[in-house]
């Protein structure tokens, strides 16, 4: 049995650098704290000893209950448009940053807890999480990390012993949580909407350096800070739509500065293709529908952009003039970024002009026909090479998609590549597996109400392979059956 006490080395640069952007804070005495899922591989890259974090030592640190030594645990300050309407102060209401380290590749990562009790931004919350929020966070980031898209990533999910009011008494936990950096859009606005320009340029620095360094000693760095942060959302976000991913709360506190997803509560991948998607209980509307949301990421890089005016130019009217240059390029970014994936969803690796329109009529052929968006591509590179069974099967009536598939067939005949090359690479980038939204939910059904996590690591184990088809996992690969019926989630708060 492992006896060494589980060791950090901080560089809390934030807690050092940003001084008023934070209130210190220690996380509240959970009663009985255990580690549930302990994500060794991660613990690993960030230097870490997972042995010893596998411990009760490990337990007390992760469920806030013990701070490591050379930890300043500190709750962020921040603001925020949620569903489009402006709250001046949000914060974090039951997360606390441990601290940075630096990882085995000489990049900064925050450690994160979150669920660790109120902080002075509770705003009337108990700052609890439970069991099955933690889970689904702690999934489903992993399984956008093995799918190539940045994200925050669990390095620990922790019981805390206590039952917790939501819907009925269900396990407390907390989840540990791993990013370049906690810094969002909503940061900027806090500071920005108290007319503190000091502290926003201040914060600006801090970014650069952390996020963009290249740019530090350009003479317009604020401008180049705005550009690259406009680029990584829309890298980010042509990658959700690629894999049929809905966010479902795209409030500009969950908009990242380094470009990395962050906050997996109402969120869920789309089984039946539908650009109407919607996944949370709140969005009535559809604000942050599947296919709304480029748009909707325009809007709050628009936000983003606001706050940072006055380093853009000192005349008003000419600062807005650049800022909306750059939020009017976000739409050609995003499009070019979306089409460069979706070229090789489809096969293909050389440039037509004729391939937007080809990969959005693919996107056509399956509206409003019960078809599934995973099962779709991964079939089509059985298509590539000459089977058009499994992937015609999908339909309810594949009249569509038969006169799309002579045109496709017809541009793969001029694209340089072999028949086996080309499924190769169709399936290096179309998974088999993805987190199936009746899966994530029998999995932690079984874990909050039976104690029962086999079937969450069974998930987990599954969706951190998702390219590769194995033997056994058939029951992992399609969508539920009619009678799951409408899926919907909740923010876990």
């Amino acid at each position: 049995m492992n006896t060494q006490p589980p060791q950090f080395v901080f560089d809390n640069t934030y807690a050092t650098q940003l001084e008023g952007y934070y209130v210190p804070w220690q996380g509240e005495a959970a009663p009985q704290p255990e580690i549930v899922a302990l994500n060794r591989d991660l613990a690993e890259d960030l230097g870490l000893d997972a042995a010893a974090l596998d411990s009760p030592e490990g337990a007390a640190i992760f469920s806030g209950s013990v701070a490591p030594e050379g930890a300043t645990p500190l709750a962020q300050a921040y603001a925020g448009h949620q569903f489009g309407g402006f709250s001046q102060q949000l914060g974090d209401g039951r997360a606390l940053l441990l601290g940075e380290v630096i990882d085995r590749n000489g990049n900064r990562r925050d450690i994160q807890l979150k669920g660790s009790g109120r902080t002075p931004f509770s705003r009337g919350g108990d700052g609890k999480a439970v069991l099955g929020p933690v889970l689904r966070e702690y999934l489903i980031g992993e399984a956008m990390h093995a799918l190539g898209i940045p994200t925050t990533r669990a390095l620990a999910a922790v019981t805390t012993g206590e039952k917790i009011a939501r819907e009925g008494m269900q396990p407390g936990a907390v989840l540990a949580r791993v990013a370049s950096s906690h810094l969002r859009v909503g940061t900027f606005q806090f500071f920005a909407a108290r007319g503190e320009q000091d502290k926003v340029r201040t914060l600006a620095d801090y970014a650069i350096a952390r996020h963009y360094p290249d740019l530090a000693d350009s003479p317009t760095k604020y401008l180049e800070f705005l550009k690259a942060v406009i680029d990584a959302q829309a890298a980010l976000v042509a990658k959700w739509l690629h894999v049929g991913f809905v966010h479902g709360v795209m409030n500009t506190d969950n908009v990242t500065i380094s470009g990395e997803t962050i906050d997996y509560g109402p969120c869920a991948f789309v089984d039946a293709y539908d650009p109407n998607a919607v996944f949370s209980s709140i969005d009535q509307n559809g604000r942050y529908a599947f296919a709304n949301q480029p748009g909707i990421t325009q809007w709050n890089l628009a936000r983003f952009a606001e706050t940072l005016l006055a380093l853009l130019d000192a005349d008003e009217d000419n600062a807005v003039r650049i800022a909306t240059n750059q939020i009017n390029a976000f739409k050609p970014r995003c499009s070019a970024f979306w089409l460069d994936g979706m070229r090789r969803k489809i096969g293909l690796v050389s440039s037509e002009p004729g391939d937007a329109d080809l990969a959005n009529d693919a996107l056509a052929t399956m509206d409003g026909q019960s078809v599934d968006h995973t099962l779709f591509f991964r079939h089509l590179a059985r298509a590539a090479n000459g089977d058009t069974g499994p992937v015609l099967s999908l339909f309810d009536n594949a009249g569509q998609f038969s006169e799309w598939l002579p045109r496709w067939q017809d541009r793969l005949s001029r694209d340089p590549q072999t028949p086996e090359s080309r499924v190769a690479a169709m399936d290096a980038v179309n998974p088999v597996y993805i987190p199936r939204n009746h899966m994530v939910e029998a999995a932690l059904t079984a874990a909050w109400q039976d104690g029962n996590l086999a079937p969450f690591h069974d998930l987990l184990d599954v969706v951190k392979q998702p390219f590769t088809k194995r033997d056994g996992l058939d029951a992992y690969e399609g969508p539920a059956t009619k009678d799951f019926g409408p899926y919907r989630t909740f923010c876990g708060t």
